[in-house]
């Protein structure tokens, strides 16, 4: 069975790429707002099943793998800051403070879909404005929820992190989505190994 990765993200391809198993990535192109009092989980969720029915309508011979990542503060979406103001804004916001991610999954076959939803406690040190400054100026995580990157640099901002799965705050949590794939009769360690795209 073919295996699509529901996204553009290069992050998500080079998590995936370490079950060592064929797939292709394909961007599923969907709105990604909000819908009004939507909560952070529902949101998380619902973004992930959309963008895997996106590729399956394309690809109905594939299993499709789509997945979504809602930052949340105080009960409330954090987005991606967009901007270095917004960043900082963020930055300054999260100080001292905990937030949750939300790590949505979503597998679909087109016959069948399940879901899972992986939450990531992460507390930030308390941060002061040249720190924020030149972790911003090294890093410019613009395009990330809560502007940190915990794969790289951004770790140095946490005071600590809880997680089921410590892959999920990357963006694709690795241990639901082989539990999932074996739900689909796949397990990444006695399958076959090849290119992926």
């Amino acid at each position: 069975m073919r295996l699509i990765l529901a996204s553009s993200s290069p992050y998500r391809h080079d998590m995936l790429k370490r079950l060592g198993l064929p797939f292709t990535a394909i961007s599923p192109e969907i709105d990604e707002s909000p819908q009004p009092g939507e909560s952070p989980v529902t949101l998380a969720v619902r973004l992930s099943r959309a963008k895997a029915d996106a590729i399956t309508a394309r690809h109905p011979e594939a299993l499709v793998i789509g997945s979504d990542q809602v930052a949340s503060f105080d009960g409330q979406c954090i987005g991606k800051p967009g901007s270095h103001d917004n960043a900082v804004a963020q930055l300054r916001m999260l100080s001292g403070r905990s937030v949750e991610f939300h790590s949505a999954l979503c597998l679909s076959n087109g016959h069948k879909a399940i879901t899972e939803n992986v939450i990531t406690t992460c507390r930030f040190r308390t941060l002061d404005d040249l720190e924020i400054q030149n972790y911003l100026e090294r890093e410019r995580p613009y395009d990330t929820a809560g502007s940190a990157k915990a794969e790289s640099l951004g770790i140095a901002l946490m005071e600590s992190m809880s997680s089921d799965d410590p892959t999920a705050i990357i963006g694709l949590p690795l241990i639901a989505l082989s539990r999932m794939l074996r739900k689909f009769g796949i397990n990444p360690l006695l399958a076959s190994t090849g290119a992926c795209s």
